[in-house]
Order: C-alpha cells, then structure tokens, then sequence
C-alpha cells in the first residue's frame, strides 16, 4: 500500500494537477548525500510503481478513474532525471497534456549530523517544537515522477475521490488530494447556486474570456477563508517559477511565511500565497465545468462584435485568447458592469457595509435600519457611518485595522443594498446617510426578503437575537412542554413507553393562555413584542396553534422516545408546532441528563458473589448496563478489545441476581469460535450463575428446551442456531438478549440478524470492540435490535443519514446521528487517560476454543491408533511416538489442513481456532492496532499468511527460519517504521522468539502452544520490552476439551508438575505411563462446536 498525493501546478499559460506515489523504504545515512542538484525523492513511486499502485485502487474499487495515460517511459538517466520535464500544451489551446512528468517539491526533511536528509513519510507525526528531533527538521527540495494530468482529466480524477473522514479505508488518500477533492465539491455547490460571472483573465501577454468564481456571500466568504486555513503546506511547495502564479494587485508571498533555505545549500522558492493558489484553481475549475455545460448550447444573436465574440469564446470548450482591441473594449464594459462585486473578484475585501436592524422605542412605531462598515474576519468589528462621513479620507485606521476607501466601500454597499431593498433608497438622499426608518410592514419585509439577499450579495445584517436564525426556537409560537415518568411504574419503560406531560403555549420564554393567544393574533402583526423583546407570529404557527387548541389537545401523546430525541436536539416539532422549550422532573430528569452525559452515573455496589476485582472503568460499565437495563432501553456496550466486556457484562448479571431481579433466563449469544471462553468465563467470575449451553447435536428443543431453561440464569448459544431453532428460543420467555461480537449482525437482512430481533425480552444488550459509530450500516442494524425503530427504517435512515454522510461528507447530519445514538453506546479505548492508568503494562488472557467436527474426528483416531501403539513400544520408541504424536495432534487443533498435508487454506468452519484469530485480527485492526502470532510450525506460518491477507485485503509478513537476512532487515523494518506497513506479522517461535525488537506491536497471539513458559515469555518480550509505550495484550489459544487445556491448566494450577513443563517443555510428556497419558489425550466431546449442527 501507499498513499497518493497531488496539487495544482500554476503556470503563465493555465495549470494542471500533478499527482504521485508515496511509499516507504528504508533509508541509510549517506544514501542520499548533499548535493547541489535536486534528487529523486526515496520515497516516491517510480512510474511503474505508480502505475501499479492505480491499478490496485481501481481494481479493489477505492477509485473509479481510468488513466488517461500510457505506460510511463523507460528509466531515465541520472543526468536527464536532474531536470525538470517540460509540461506541454494541446496545440492551440491553453489545456494541458495529460502524460508522465517530472516535478519537485519541497518537503519536511531530517537533515543528519552527517549532513545526509532523510525525507519523512507523509504518515509519520511531524515532532513538536519541544521535540529534539524539530530542530533537525527543513524543508528540502525533491524529485518526484508521476501523471500531469490537464484540468478536464483533473476534474474527473477529483470527482472520483472519496469524501468522508480520513478511516483506516482510506488512508491511502494523501491530506493534499483529500483537501483537493473538498474544494471540487464545493465548486458544484458554487455553480448550482449560480456563484459565477463571466469575464477576462490574463493569460501570458493576451486576455481571455472565462468564467470567475463570485464569493460574495459571507457564507461564501467564510468557507474560503477556512478552505485557505485548512490547506496542507504540501498543496503549495512544488517548485517552479513563482512569478508565474502571482495574482493581479497581490504581490506574491503576502501574509504568507518567508521560504526556507535548505541547510545544505538548496535553495527552496517562495510558497505560493494560499489565497492565489486557492482562488486559481477556483477559476480554472469554474470555468471548466460551465465550458462543458455549454457544450452544444446555442449562442444568443448579439449585434455587438465585441460582445458575440466574448461569448463565442467564452461558450468554446477551451480558453481561447482574443484580440488585443477587443479585449480593451470588453474589459472597459467588464469593469464598469462587475463594480459593485470588484473586491469579491479579487478576494481582497477587507471591509463590507452592514446593516443592524432595530425595533421601535416605546411609543414609536417605526423600527430603523443602521448603516456601518463591518470587518469581513470579525463581525464584532463596526465602524459607524457617522464616523465615516466624518472622516473623509482615503485610508485610516480603526482598532488597530487598516480600511481603503471607507466612503466608497460603504456607497457602493449601500448602492447594492437599495437595488435589493427598495425602502434604503430614500435615504442615500441625504447628504451622509446613516440609517433610515421603516414601518412594521417595511421591517417584516427586511426580516423575510431582504436578509438573505443581504448576505448573500456580501452584505453584513444584524437583527435582533430574538427574530435571527440564532435565537432558536424559543423565541417562535409553540409548545412549552415537562413531563415526568408515571407514579407507579411497572419494571421498565422502554422507549415507546408513554410519560405523563403538561403543555403549555408558549412565544418569547412566555407562557400564553388561549386568551393570551387570541389577543395577540388580533393584533394582525407578523411582529409583537413580549418581555421587552420582538417576535415573529408567523401565519403557519398560528393556524397550528388554532387547530391544536380545537380539536387535537385530547390525542397528543409523549413517548419516552419524544422525550429523548427533544432533549438531544432532534424533534423541533410536535403536531405541526414546534417544541420551544423542553424540561424534565423527577426520575426522567435523571435519566435525560444521565444519557446526555450532563449528570454523572451513580456506580453499584460490586456483587459480593463475583469472583474478581472490577477496575474503576469496569465497574462503570456494568453499572452504565444496569441504569439502561432499568428503564428498558438497549446498551451496546463497544470497549476496545481487551478492556473486560465479559466481566462488565457478567458482574451486571450478578448484581441483577443480588438484587433478585433475575427472575427469567438471560439468551447470551456469540460466535460459535468463543461458546467455550464464555462457559469459562461465567464459571470463573460468577460461579452463582446457573448456565446452560446450547448447541451440539443433543441439545434440547422445543418442550424440553422450554422446561430445561426454567432452572437456569443464563444459555449460551451461537449465531448459526439462532435462525435453525429460532422456533425453540420463541418458546421461552427471555429476561434478556446479549449478543457478544455483535457486529455479527451487521448485516440486517441475514437470517440470524432477522430471527434474533425477532426475540422478545425486557432488556438487550450488544457487545462489540469495534467502534461501530464509524460502520453506517452496522450501526443502523445493532441500534435496530437494541431500540427497535428508534432510527427509524432501514430505507429513512439510508437517505437521512448514510448517504449525507458517506457520500458527501455531511458533518451536520454526522454530527445530529451521533447525538441519537451517544446515550446508547459506552466506548472506552485503550488511550483513554481514564482507562490506561487502570490497565496493568501486560495482560495475558487464555482464548478457549472448541473443536469441528473434523478435527475432533481426526483427533479421536489419531489417539486411538497411537495409544495402541504406545502401548507396545519401550525406551526411546516409545518417546518419539509420544512427541510425535504430540505434534500432530497440535497440527489438528491448529487446522485439519496442516494436519492433512493440505496446500491452502479455504474461508469454512473446520478449525474455531483459525475463525477466533480472525475475529480478533478484524477487530483489532479496526481499532489501529498492530499484532504479532507466534507458531512453532513454519508450514502453518506458509498455510497462514495467505489465507489472512485475502480475508483482510492486505499484505502480512511471515518471518521464519529460512527467512534470508536481508529479507529478515526488512520486514522488521517494514513493521517498525513504515506508517501504513502491514499490521499484523506471523513468526515462527524459534526464528522469532528471541533478537528482535517488534515494539510497534501491543497484541501478541500464541496460536500453537510450546508449553514452556519460559519460551513463550521470550517471543512475548519482542513486544513488552523497552520502547514500549502502550499496555500489551497477549492471547494464549488453547483448544477446549484436549491436551491442550489439561496443560494449560496444570500451568495455572502452578502445582509442583508444573516445574517440570516449565524446565524441559514437553519431554516430561514421554515419562507417563499409558493410562496417564490416555487421560491426559482423551477428547472431552463436549467441546465439539460445529457451525453445521
């Protein structure tokens, strides 16, 4: 993998976009020694690299873009590479070729003490200034190969880029192209809402008719100004004639940093001013995509010469250049017509004329309009006309701010806003005008009409808070509403449970009888005051209002639901009239400000029947279950792997035990590769708790299942039984539904995401370590089973919220969906300062898994035939039938494929290993995390390795004995260093277990056991070692009902046997007689898990 870059390269003829390939290799000082020439960057793609890399993108559908180019000429020579390819011309046009090409930048680079620069990845954490490392930092000029692509090309390529937040999806998308690509998008919205006017640009020594982008709204305004904040240096630094892409009155460089000097005697050329560079490519792409619209459009039938040849050029598919004369003529017609809107052509508006509306004194009914200069940056900043016509000068300065031309920038705005606003017009009678009256009519008018058009012409406005956009909806006619939960309640509500309520009609934070109303709409005024301030009645409300009062008071309802989406923000209306003001009482208000996060969780008491300790954030996590569980609200409960959901989950279960309110049975649901850890699990920490398993081919159904679960707390089954006894779980009436890796339901058209919200139980719970805010459509179907309906149906909230979301990159629509779901959602992570300084530095956790019905038959055989053979053999053949049998069946519990002698590993169910590992693997990734998996079978490493980079879509490294050492260097290196390197490593136990430093890794997986501790705790030390700086998670895999577990359990047991495993591995093994071994070896069937039964 690599991360693709790009940005827009100026030139005196037009522009075009240069993109290229970022990897990592591993650099050695004096690789790259000082010179006087620029060299090829370390890190870029070379073209065929490049190539492939698009290809890989397209192929795996990350982007839907053809190249538009050939293959990339042969490697050029040293000497040829040291200068710049010429980018070239279509001919007759100002469009650029599209083709391979040659460019430098200048990027943040560690100049060594031996004066060697290193070039940092573009994924690497640039280092704080406090840092050592910052000092040693410059900005150095590099080579880099990659694709000209001219602006139609361009356009197409930036379309095809994904929107959305940077996820571990798309991290191959450079902060310089994602940034690109935000910026084409925004030029859509510009042109649908006709943001453009056409005109002149100058290109070399002749003027062109094109399309100019016009930023004349202050939202318009604002979105460049931060557009401008938010560009990455590396969008400006390639290197080129800076001259060439300096802007009309704007030297270039202003306001911007001086250009730094390489510490090794390069020069690096002045960046190009972000406003310049941001402005240009606004141009080139409006213009563009208003060429490609024309295309085929019929010219109007103008008489001017002039005017039918500005138009003809400016409808052409390209910029094409005109006459000298005709220019002149055009351009004297152009500045006169674009006067008004001149400063927002140039982007240089520094100040805007802005009106502040205010409502009448008492006794006047007359509201007036006030005149002032507003600063553009800073609303707070006015200058009153008063002191502008006072000072009539062409420059002064206030508060510290320069303004050109104050008196003109004010007439001319004045002059635009009596164009949109007749009522102005009088006034600019007047020899200074400063304000001018108005009547209610004329005031409403200004509210409705002309506001908008103010602002959206480049015009400030002021109104009062109570009739702005800001003033939210407690200044409108609606409800004022509080409820409460009922007196008595029975268990828990749940969301659709309905609340008692009082209502009242409310405007302006006062509260209206229906005589109150009625007087106010007399009034026959869209504007009244109340409490010393002015509201809007607006007609829509007041018929509302009217109807509610007549007939719909008696059938109006509040749902627990209502409650919470009000409080969170969501509802804005009830019955056509919206809700301006929202407060709870009592035991609601709890809740409300519980899930909201603005009133802190009260803890329980830790059951005194738990087997264990809870760590601080553990206890708030079953605590956060039981609050839900008691209102009958669906928790998913999302801490990263490792942080203890099960014991959160089952410390929940025992305090509803405690509090003898485990009257029913509780349906705990979860993979089929983790029945056996669960079991554990529950016997290890709630030993009170009665569990039942169900699965295997003698489990219960139908009556027998239904009376058998009466005597138990808890039933643990699987994923695949849900939907094939979905009729025998139906029987039973659940207390509760926990589903563990409950991202196994993601997709909710699945037959066992159907049969299990088809369950009904008082309380639901979900338990995933993946962030699932970040997974649309697994969020949506999780949130379906826990709150049925709460965000709406699958087809609403695809159009409310996936496609803003995932498509456009909507942040308000994210932002309101994260508000709807926070209250139901606890996700703790790792990093958390709240949870790491509870978490000890290295925790070792057993992972037990059962057997397929494959390998507990070739495990039963493999037994049986060796015991017998055991039986008639002495010394040292007997021993090496003992350990060979030992490791075959180890290759068994790993995978019948590594046991059969198998080439490859296909996606199934035969070993609850292999399919608990790739859980594990999913979900840590998802989390950012990085791995490594011990094996003391190099052919399982070689089975292994492909198998998981298919089902994850990326590389793994496999380090082993006959690994060379160069290929050794570098896969180290790789997972070390490289910011987007391969996450997850396998080694081998003795090529891997000692000599290496693997510190980037926090999870360590022992897949196939030593049973030397002593051993396993050297590989575990690759990780937890110095240079470590986050807590290490080692998983020790163990398969239920085999050697396996007796082993590990006579480890734990640390009985005076178990010096004997820890000094001489598995020899002490070949010293048992026969009937002690065959106890140790039998298969307990109870651990055969199958996916088919």
């Amino acid at each position: 993998m690599g991360i693709l870059h790009g940005s827009w390269k100026l030139e005196k003829q037009g522009s075009y976009l240069f993109i290229w390939g970022e990897t990592w290799r591993k650099i050695t000082d004096g690789e790259n020694n000082p010179a006087s020439e620029i060299a090829p960057h370390p890190l870029g793609m070379s073209g065929a690299e490049f190539t492939d890399f698009l290809t890989s993108l397209q192929q795996s559908n990350r982007i839907k873009w053809e190249i538009p180019v050939e293959k990339p000429p042969e490697k050029a020579k040293s000497k040829q590479r040291s200068r710049f390819y010429q980018a070239n011309l279509q001919p007759n046009t100002s469009e650029y070729v599209s083709e391979w090409g040659i460019e430098a930048i200048a990027l943040p680079t560690q100049i060594l003490e031996t004066g060697s620069p290193i070039p940092l990845h573009s994924g690497a954490t640039i280092p704080a200034k406090t840092d050592p490392n910052y000092s040693s930092l410059s900005l150095y000029p590099w080579q880099v190969e990659g694709i000209r692509l001219g602006t139609v090309d361009a356009l197409k390529f930036l379309q095809a880029l994904p929107l959305g937040g940077v996820t571990e999806e798309q991290n191959w998308l450079g902060a310089d192209l994602r940034f690109w690509s935000h910026v084409t998008r925004w030029t859509l919205d510009l042109l649908a809402r006709g943001k453009y006017l056409p005109g002149l640009a100058p290109q070399g020594e002749r003027m062109v008719a094109s399309w100019q982008p016009l930023l004349d709204s202050a939202t318009d305004q604002s979105r460049f100004n931060n557009f401008v904040h938010l560009m990455p240096l590396a969008c400006r630094t390639y290197q080129g004639e800076p001259e060439a892409a300096a802007a009309p009155d704007q030297p270039p460089g202003e306001g911007e940093p001086e250009a730094q000097e390489a510490k090794i005697g390069l020069c690096v050329d002045l960046f190009i001013p972000r406003r310049v560079l941001l402005r240009s490519v606004l141009h080139h792409l409006i213009d563009l995509q208003i060429r490609q619209a024309l295309t085929g459009q019929s010219q109007p039938q103008i008489t001017s010469v002039p005017l039918r040849q500005w138009l003809e050029k400016l409808a052409a598919p390209q910029p094409q250049k005109m006459a000298p004369a005709v220019a002149e003529k055009i351009s004297a017609i152009w500045e006169t017509w674009t006067g008004p809107v001149k400063h927002h052509l140039a982007g240089q508006q520094k100040f805007r004329a802005c009106f502040e509306l205010m409502p009448p004194c008492y006794g006047d009914p007359h509201w007036t309009l006030h005149y002032f200069l507003q600063a553009v940056d800073n609303p707070h900043c006015l200058v009153k006309a008063r002191t502008i016509w006072q000072n009539p000068v062409d420059e002064f300065i206030y508060q510290g701010r320069k303004i050109k031309n104050p008196q003109e920038t004010l007439l001319a705005g004045l002059g635009l806003a009596s164009r949109i606003y007749p009522p102005i017009e009088a006034s600019l009678n007047q020899k200074s005008p400063q304000s001018c009256a108005l009547n209610p009519q004329e005031a409403y008018q200004f509210i409705k009409a002309a506001a908008w058009r103010f602002e959206d012409s480049g015009l400030g406005v002021i109104m009062p808070e109570s009739l702005s956009n800001t003033g939210g909806w407690a200044s409108k006619l609606g409800l004022s509403i509080r409820a409460e939960t009922p007196k008595v309640r029975q268990g828990g509500l749940g969301l659709q449970s309905l609340l008692n309520f009082q209502w009242e009609l409310s405007i302006g934070g006062q509260t209206l009888t229906k005589a109150e109303f009625e007087k106010l709409v007399a009034l026959n005024s869209p504007l009244v005051e109340i409490n010393g301030e002015w509201v809007e009645l607006r007609s829509p409300d007041i018929k509302a209002a009217q109807e509610f009062f007549q007939s719909r008071k008696e059938q109006m309802s509040l749902s627990l639901e209502d409650a919470l989406r009000l409080a969170t923000g969501d509802t804005q209306t009830i019955q056509k009239l919206p809700v301006v003001n929202f407060s709870a009482g009592g035991q609601l208000e709890e809740l409300l400000n519980t899930l909201t996060n603005n009133q802190a969780l009260k803890d329980i008491e830790p059951p005194a029947t738990l087997k264990g300790t809870l760590r601080p954030y553990q206890l708030r996590g079953a605590s956060w279950l039981n609050f839900l569980q008691n209102w009958g609200l669906g928790a998913c409960l999302a801490d990263d792997m490792g942080l203890g959901k099960s014991v959160e989950t089952i410390a929940f279960l025992l305090h509803m035990q405690a509090q003898n309110n485990l009257l029913s049975p509780v349906l705990l649901v979860c993979p089929t590769s983790v029945l056996g850890n669960w079991e554990r699990e529950l016997k290890r920490f709630g030993p009170s708790l009665k569990v039942m398993v169900h699965h295997g081919d003698k489990r219960y159904k139908s009556h027998q299942f239904a009376i058998a679960v009466q005597r138990k707390n808890v039933v643990l089954t699987s994923y695949p039984l849900l939907y094939r006894d979905e009729a025998t779980f139906k029987g039973v009436k659940w207390q509760g539904i926990i589903l563990d890796e409950a991202q196994n339901i993601k997709n909710p058209l699945a037959k066992q995401s159907q049969a299990v919200r088809n369950l009904e139980a008082s309380f639901r719970i979900a338990l995933t370590g993946t962030p699932v805010e970040n997974k649309l459509q697994e969020l949506w179907s999780i949130l379906e089973f826990l709150n049925p309906g709460y965000l709406g149906s699958k087809q609403f909230f695809q159009r409310r919220f996936a496609v803003p979301i995932q498509k456009y990159g909507d942040t308000e629509s994210l932002q309101t969906l994260r508000s709807l779901v926070r209250p139901f959602i606890l996700r703790r992570t790792k990093t958390d300062k709240t949870i790491i300084q509870d978490l000890p530095e290295k925790q070792e956790m057993p992972v037990f898994c059962g057997l397929s019905n494959e390998q507990a038959s070739l495990y039963q055989k493999l037994v049986d035939e060796s015991l017998a053979e055991v039986e008639s053999a002495e010394g040292i053949q007997r021993h090496g039938i003992i350990l060979a049998l030992l490791t075959k069946l180890k290759q068994i519990c790993n995978h019948p494929a590594q046991f059969l002698k198998e080439q490859t590993l296909e996606k199934g169910h035969r070993s609850a290993k292999l399919m608990r590992l790739e859980e594990m693997i999913e979900e840590l990734i998802s989390e950012g995390d990085r791995a490594l998996i011990f094996t003391q079978f190099a052919e399982w490493g070689k089975l292994l390795k492909p198998y998981l980079e298919q089902q994850l879509g990326r590389e793994v490294l496999f380090l082993y004995g006959a690994t060379r050492k160069n290929q050794r260097e570098e896969m180290i290196d790789r997972f070390q260093e490289d910011p987007q390197g391969p996450p997850i490593m396998i080694l081998s136990l003795k090529a891997g277990g000692v000599g290496l430093n693997l510190t980037r890794a926090n999870h360590v997986f022992h897949f196939d056991r030593w049973w030397n501790p002593a051993v396993e705790n050297q590989a575990t030390d690759r990780v937890f070692r110095i240079g470590q700086t986050r807590n290490v998670q080692v998983h020790k895999f163990v398969c239920s009902g085999t050697l396996e577990e007796k082993i590990h359990d006579l480890i734990e047991s640390k009985q005076a046997l178990a010096e004997q495993v820890v000094g001489s591995g598995e020899n002490w093994l070949t010293d048992l007689d026969t009937d002690q071994l065959r106890n140790l070896l039998i298969l307990d069937r109870n651990a055969v898990i199958d996916e088919d039964e």
